[in-house]
């Protein structure tokens, strides 16, 4: 089977799969990694090898630029203490505490029969830590986007995954040197991680304000498409042709474009036109990488090392607990705080994937115990991805993050349609009047709306919603918008010249801080309005009225 056929074939296979893990209700990855194990055992198919060339040349700007497009900026920034906290200095010491982890576990190895070949040394276990040192929660944040989860708990999982890609595979290069016998020192070691990650940043800024300025001069919708492409793996191929991070100046394209040339400089219809684009984008690639990270996996090799890679899983996930925490810990006295229930599901959500698997076959092949470093990273990736990938949605409904939200989002759902259809029949009324419209077709058009109208009440009325929830959730929405109102004002009063700089610079710090409490769900119930009541013959009824 040639290539094509096979990709055509993978794409079939996906398409499956989204329809059945849907209709079971699991994570659409899980499913994917699932279908790509069945049938690379069964050899069903003769799928491409997941290279490293491939990974980074073809799926991983795409998705890093997709995942950067659809992020607000101002929310990033926003969170930027938790997300840099993450993706920085947290991938360090998750490297480092995975390592000693990994070793420590590894010498009590020793006292079983196969102890002596499995114990892994320093280097290679820093060599382990550093593969398996980014997350790949794709899973995750797509079951949070789909079940509503707080939209901040989200920004923080995605933002820090698409910056400590970068981190992950600079660190991940400097081990590599440092085992291949290159001497250096920490100073140089700082020196060279600043040089890549601060020309990745150049790099992809300049493309993206570049790209930027052009959308704002076009009015066609496949130019602007080609040229968020242009973006996406122009930014990539430049950084790495210069020897700085490509994953690094992807992001920074991919942020400039989605929050100026996207929202700033293309009409709506192009906005949705790019939008549709870089999600079908997104699916296509994900169903493939992880399609492809079923067939690369071998069972029978993993099985043969399972009691290491045990011990490598549980340093992983001991280790993410400990970053997470030292790193909510760091903030609690901050604005940018995170709550404990969202502490423990950053803990559980730091899945691995793709990049991880392809760091390691870009190991030498003559490295020492190179085939044991390959399985644990396997068996690590694998784990993640069924342990914590089944087990998240069970563990956020418990923590009340899910659930409740699901019933909140269809009775929003429900009540914009009706209000929505409500809009149409008050059109179809001055249309009326005006007389330049036929009235049958009126007649026609106001019964068909007036269906969705009932139809949309209907739902309302079926659904089984708390009017403490409705109340509470509807007063979260109401201040965010009041919030994003004031801070709107308050640019355009700076701009205006009515207020200096340091002025405006504490009205927004201010502004921000409230938006990051509010996200968080961290204000105390004092703050809280209670509802006014109203006895009736029938009991307590509360006064909010739809």
């Amino acid at each position: 089977m040639g290539t094509e056929a096979a990709i055509l074939l993978l794409f079939v296979v996906a398409s499956a799969v989204a329809v059945v893990a849907r209709r079971l209700s699991i994570p659409y990855t899980v499913a994917l990694v699932l279908a790509g194990l069945t049938l690379g055992a069964l050899q069903l198919m003769q799928a491409p090898e997941l290279t490293r060339d491939m990974l980074f040349l073809v799926f991983l700007p795409g998705l890093i630029f997709e995942a950067a497009f659809h992020i607000r900026f101002d929310d990033l920034w926003r969170d930027r203490a938790a997300v840099l906290g993450l993706a920085i200095p947290g991938v360090i010491l998750t490297i480092a505490a995975t390592a000693l982890l990994l070793v420590s576990a590894s010498k009590g190895m020793q006292l079983l029969p196969l102890g002596p070949t499995l114990a892994l040394g320093w280097p290679l276990a820093v060599l382990f830590g550093a593969a398996v040192a980014a997350t790949d929660p794709i899973a995750v944040t797509a079951l949070f986007e789909r079940l509503g989860a707080p939209p901040r708990l989200t920004l923080l999982i995605k933002g820090e995954s698409l910056l400590n890609d970068g981190t992950a595979i600079v660190f991940f290069g400097l081990v590599m040197a440092l085992i291949g016998g290159t001497h250096t020192t920490g100073g140089q070691l700082t020196v060279e991680f600043l040089r890549v990650v601060g020309g990745g940043l150049a790099v992809g800024g300049i493309v993206g304000l570049l790209i930027a300025q052009a959308l704002r001069r076009i009015d066609d919708a496949m130019v602007a498409i080609t040229l968020t492409t242009v973006a996406a793996y122009g930014s990539f191929l430049v950084a790495d042709q210069m020897g700085f991070s490509g994953v690094i100046s992807t992001v920074t394209a991919g942020l400039i474009c989605g929050n100026y040339g996207l929202r700033h400089g293309l009409s709506p219809s192009l906005r949705v036109a790019a939008n549709t684009f870089w999600e079908y984008l997104g699916f296509a690639l994900n169903s493939l990488v992880f399609l492809l990270m079923g067939f690369e996996i071998r069972l029978d090799d993993l099985w043969a090392a399972w009691p290491l890679i045990l011990l490598a899983y549980l340093a992983v996930t001991l280790a993410r607990a400990l970053v997470v925490a030292i790193t909510s810990g760091a903030l609690a006295w901050t604005s940018a705080r995170i709550p404990f229930r969202w502490a423990l599901v950053l803990s559980w959500g730091g899945l691995r994937g793709a990049l991880s698997m392809v760091l390691v076959l870009s190991l030498p092949a003559d490295l020492p115990q190179r085939e044991t470093l390959v399985n644990l990273v396997f068996g690590v990736v694998l784990l993640s991805i069924f342990v914590q990938g089944l087990s998240m949605t069970p563990l956020a409904r418990r923590l009340g993050l899910l659930g409740r939200r699901e019933t909140m989002a269809a009775y929003e759902v429900a009540r914009a349609s009706l209000q929505l259809a409500a809009d149409v029949l008050v059109e179809i009324s001055h249309l009326r009047d005006s007389g330049f419209m036929d009235a049958q077709a009126l007649d026609a058009v106001e019964a068909d709306f007036r269906r969705r109208m009932g139809e949309a009440n209907a739902r309302l009325q079926a659904l089984d919603l708390d009017p403490e929830l409705r109340y509470r959730e509807e007063l979260t929405q109401l201040r965010r918008r009041m919030l994003q109102f004031e801070k709107s004002r308050a640019v355009e009063t700076w701009r205006r010249g009515m207020i200096g700089i340091e002025a405006y610079r504490q009205l927004m710090a201010d502004i921000d801080a409230r938006l990051l409490e509010l996200e968080s769900g961290s204000a105390s119930e004092a703050e809280i309005p209670v509802k006014e009541t109203e006895n009736t013959g029938e009991g307590a009824q509360s006064s909010y009225r739809q």
